[in-house]
């Protein structure tokens, strides 16, 4: 909650940051673009590091760390500290996500992850709400420094217990000889992973240029720079792929993404966070742009959309439960479909009843499928790869909101005349030619979020076994595939 409040309070801030410091916008961007990138490149390898050191300790590192950061944005004299601050933010904010989703592995049973996930989203729901007032409040009264310091201290107190709290075999579990039991550090128990330092260079690059180059299509659309970025990213990830195929200790093991169900959840996650952050980009400019609200009354037509994630959350770890994953997402992807559907629709004459209705129904659906995509990744990761399964679920969430926004940017211009703006390099589009071309690309992306529920019929049923795998293979794979595992006694492994 703390590192979404921290981003979500940014965006309120920046004009004033601006102002303050000086700055001009392509540097104001850098605050959030630096951060983007830091955070994205190194999610994978970090959750690597919480495999091999301790998921607890590089949680504890983290969040100190991104306390530290946050103060010293505060603190910043200038642009470029608060760039490099926010760069650092990214870099304890890639330590301590993937870790929370590696500590709840080693701290529940699978078949009791949903709710502790769902309490997770709920808290991201909380911030994405609170986080524009919050900010908005604190700096118009104290000015846009205080908005970085208000999670110093919780951060730290956070910090502090993760250090000092020792755990322990959780209850109802029974330490067993397959190592599931996570030490005091937070690690499973048996050989520690290796380290796969080139591949995890390979990946960072790779995703660090994608990151780039999506968020830089929005401000200056497809340029030699943009297209330069996307071709060495594809590259590094070329190399990458190749590198962990033949690598004896890969960052990403084959049998995490040879899963039945790991490699169907990630694209969900993908194309769930794609359709509606890149619905939410087209219905702020509409709200502002074509019905000429101020922000804080565009902000306040949102809330619905945070309302059904924070209370639907839980209510879908239940019907996880109940339905299974395949069911669960796959109506979840229908509803988030619906919902953007449903912002296409609307025109000049929408009052806040329809346009409530169709945010409640986005964030409903993407609530649901954060928590259900989230738990069957976790779940049906060995409990040896639940750092990297969480870095991977983390970046699928990163990269799928920059890919949203770039595809729908990339219709409205190609559909839309394109004028100038006071914010040099931000992308506007006059009223009427962009209701015009709002509905297609609303359309679009209802039609990425049907992707997604397709893939979703690729997931395990209720009852069906997954590929739970608790540990890592004893011995070389047969034919490149992964050795099979065995469920400890009285362990379910149904989807």
């Amino acid at each position: 909650m703390i590192v979404a409040l921290d981003g979500t309070v940014l965006t309120v801030v920046q004009p004033a940051l601006q102002r303050d410091l000086d700055a001009s916008f392509a540097q104001v961007q850098w605050t959030s673009t630096g951060y983007l990138i830091a955070v994205a490149s190194l999610l994978v390898f970090a959750g690597r590091l919480g495999d091999r050191y301790g998921h607890r300790r590089l949680f504890a590192v983290g969040t100190l760390g991104f306390a530290a950061a946050s103060a010293g944005v505060g603190l910043a004299s200038g642009i470029g500290a608060v760039i490099a601050w926010r760069v650092a933010q990214g870099v304890f904010g890639a330590l301590l996500q993937p870790a929370t989703l590696g500590m709840l592995r080693a701290a529940f049973p699978p078949d009791r992850l949903g709710t502790p996930i769902a309490l997770r989203t709920s808290a991201i729901g909380l911030a994405a709400a609170a986080g524009p007032v919050l900010g908005g409040a604190l700096a118009t009264q104290l000015g846009w420094r205080s908005v970085f310091f208000i999670s110093v201290v919780p951060a730290l107190a956070i910090g502090v217990l993760a250090l000092v709290v020792r755990g322990g075999v959780p209850a109802g579990r029974a330490a067993d000889p397959a190592g599931r039991d996570a030490g005091p550090a937070g690690r499973a128990a048996g050989p520690a992973p290796r380290l796969d330092l080139p591949g995890a260079g390979l990946l960072a690059v790779a995703l660090a240029c994608l990151v780039h180059t999506l968020v830089g299509v929005p401000e200056s659309g497809w340029t030699a720079t943009t297209v330069v970025g996307l071709v060495v990213a594809c590259a590094a990830g070329a190399a990458f792929v190749r590198h962990e195929r033949r690598t004896a200790g890969p960052l990403v093991p084959a049998r995490l993404l040879r899963s039945p169900a790991v490699a169907p959840a990630l694209g969900i996650l993908v194309a769930a966070s794609a359709a509606t952050f890149g619905a939410l980009f087209v219905a702020t400019y509409f709200l502002q742009e074509v019905l000429e609200l101020d922000p804080l009354h565009g902000a306040l037509r949102g809330v619905p959309l945070a309302v059904t994630m924070i209370v639907g959350a839980p209510l879908s770890a239940v019907l996880l439960r109940r339905a299974g994953p395949r069911r669960t997402i796959t109506g979840a992807m229908a509803v988030l479909a619906a919902g953007v559907l449903a912002l296409s629709q609307l025109d000049r004459t929408s009052g806040p009843l329809t346009t409530g209705v169709a945010f409640a129904l986005v964030g409903a659906g993407f609530g649901t499928v954060m928590v259900a995509a989230t738990a069957v990744v976790v779940r049906h990761a060995p409990e040896s790869d639940a750092g990297v399964a969480g870095g991977l679920q983390q970046t699928a969430m990163n990269v799928g909101p920059a890919l949203g926004i770039a595809l729908a940017t990339t219709l409205l211009t190609t559909l839309t005349p394109r004028t100038p703006t006071e914010g040099p390099g931000a992308p506007h589009w006059s009223a009427e030619p962009f209701l015009a071309a709002m509905p297609t690309v609303l359309m679009s992306l209802a039609a990425v979020a049907a992707v997604g529920a397709l893939a979703a019929t690729r997931l395990p049923g209720l009852g069906g076994r997954g590929s739970v795998v608790q540990g890592a293979p004893a011995g070389p794979a047969k034919e490149g595939l992964p050795a099979p595992a065995e469920a400890p006694p009285g362990e379910a492994t149904h989807g």
